[in-house]
């Protein structure tokens, strides 16, 4: 509707602009700078989506970066990410965002949390088509299961590892690697778990990636730790600790600790065992790690109980017993907290399908603006055109009947000259046949006398009736005569003043 009183006003506008070359110009120049005016616009618009989404990837990186070091701050970074992205209907974002936060959870040891955030992080993968961070997923969920079911866990790795071999993507194939083999060591194949390990470590030296390779160092100790090769896992062990602290890896630093406490615990070397328990019990409380936490209140229980410190060590049974009774109560909470999650999702879910939908509606207005627009300049620009070619049509067409007037007053004059010379060589004709008729008479008359006179001498002279001198005198006068008669009628007939004989 506003379209068509657009047109009508435009094609009244267009009827005034026919009186005036100056308004012609200005209202086209007027239509042109809103037509750009547009444009840019939503050039703007294009701008700031991609500042946004600029800023979605930061906050991800920022947060998937940290999560060895602070896991809170890897879901509040996942968090802030997934407002923003949702906000752009930045599909990857979103995906990004839930895996983050799902890395985060799980470091978090809040299991439940960590795989709904995955689930949606692939949903999101799958739906942009994304088989990069659709592998990145599996492999992370493959990570999850490490702690619940093997073969589960296994099967999800392979899935990841599959995708990353078909992309030859080799820093996720060396993660995939990596958590194969913790897989294998969980389940105590430590042949294969080494040769998975070797595999992914050849692969991290390649990329240069110092955090995984201290990540397979740390686990190759834990091996040795695990075949009581113990000079060997402490020496593997201490190397990437050292590393470790180099790279700020506040969890790793934690749970090198932890094997490194409980190799010198049985090897009963207390006061090391001590040291590293306190100063992974720093670490644990840094990452806020509980899990972790009551794994060093158990190792400082086992400390207590050889070094024959049974009260220390009743008291260490005690807080390990109120951590379960917590623990439980707060998986209660993690069910709740998750059930109202899944809610606030699906809140979060149906309210960006609205913003998608106000999206595509301003879309479709803002197209159907710039298709408005085109369409009145594409319409002013063919009236702008008519009116020119009438104009030259009418002036050519004036000019035309200013040729034709002249032409035909030139006929006419031409005409009325015609008709004059007509009149006039009608009177000369008339004269000259008057003149031929005069000239016959004449000619009958006044030439047929001589020559019957000569006749008649030349048979008066056969007759010999007259003198021959005579005869020749006589016919010699007729002659003359004759002559002087002819010269007189050639110039009657040749001086247009004499009009008889």
């Amino acid at each position: 509707m506003h379209l068509f009183n657009a047109f009508t006003v435009l094609m009244d506008l267009t009827q005034l602009l026919a009186c005036s070359a100056l308004m012609k110009k200005a209202y086209l120049l007027l239509i042109l700078f809103l037509f750009i005016s547009c444009i840019r616009a939503y050039a703007d618009v294009s701008i700031d989506g991609n500042q946004d989404t600029a800023q979605v990837n930061l906050l991800n990186r920022q947060g998937f970066k940290i999560r060895l070091t602070d896991h809170e701050q890897t879901i509040a970074k996942g968090q802030q990410a997934l407002e923003i992205a949702q906000k752009l209907n930045y599909t990857n974002g979103i995906a990004e965002a839930y895996r983050v936060m799902g890395v985060g959870e799980a470091y978090a040891r809040n299991s439940a949390m960590a795989i709904a955030d995955y689930l949606n992080a692939l949903s999101y993968f799958k739906r942009a088509n994304n088989l990069l961070g659709q592998a990145q997923v599996y492999n992370n969920i493959g990570n999850l299961y490490l702690e619940i079911d093997y073969d589960e866990s296994l099967d999800y790795l392979q899935k990841g590892l599959n995708m990353a071999q078909k992309l030859r993507n080799d820093k996720l194939i060396a993660k995939a690697y990596l958590n194969i083999g913790n897989v294998y060591q969980r389940k105590k194949n430590f042949t294969m778990s080494l040769d998975y390990y070797n595999k992914s470590g050849e692969l991290c030296t390649k990329l240069k990636d110092s955090v995984n390779s201290i990540t397979i160092l740390q686990n190759v100790g834990v091996i040795y730790y695990k075949l009581k090769q113990y000079d060997k896992a402490e020496q593997i062990l201490l190397e990437a600790n050292k590393q470790a602290k180099g790279k700020d890896l506040n969890t790793s630093i934690g749970k090198i600790d932890l094997t490194l406490s409980s190799l010198y615990l049985e090897n009963k070397k207390y006061d090391q065992a001590a040291k590293f328990i306190e100063e992974g019990v720093v670490y644990a409380q840094a990452t806020k790690d509980e899990d972790l936490e009551a794994d060093f209140t158990y190792n400082s229980y086992q400390l207590a109980f050889h070094k024959k410190n049974y009260e220390q060590a009743l008291s260490y049974i005690h807080t390990i017993y109120v951590r379960d009774s917590t623990l439980q109560a707060n998986m209660l909470t993690s069910d709740l907290g998750l059930m109202k999650k899944q809610h606030d999702q699906q809140e979060k879910q149906r309210e960006n399908e609205l913003i998608i939908e106000r999206q595509k509606n301003d879309r479709v207005k803002f197209w159907w603006a710039v298709s408005g627009s085109g369409l009145l300049m594409i319409v002013v620009a063919l009236l702008f055109g008519n009116v020119k070619r009438k104009a030259k049509t009418n002036a050519r067409l004036t000019e035309l009947n200013s040729e034709v007037s002249r032409q035909k007053d030139n006929l006419d004059r031409i005409n009325h000259h015609l008709e004059e010379i007509i009149d006039e060589r009608t009177r000369d004709l008339q004269i000259k046949n008057k003149k031929l008729s005069e000239y016959s008479s004449y000619l009958s008359h006044q030439i047929r006398g001589p020559i019957a006179t000569l006749k008649g001498l030349m048979n008066l002279e056969k007759e010999g009736l007259v003198d021959q001198q005579e005869c020749i005198t006589m016919m010699n006068k007729c002659v003359s005569d004759i002559d002087e008669k002819i010269i007189d009628m050639t110039d009657i007939l040749h001086d247009p003043k004499r009009t008889s004989f």
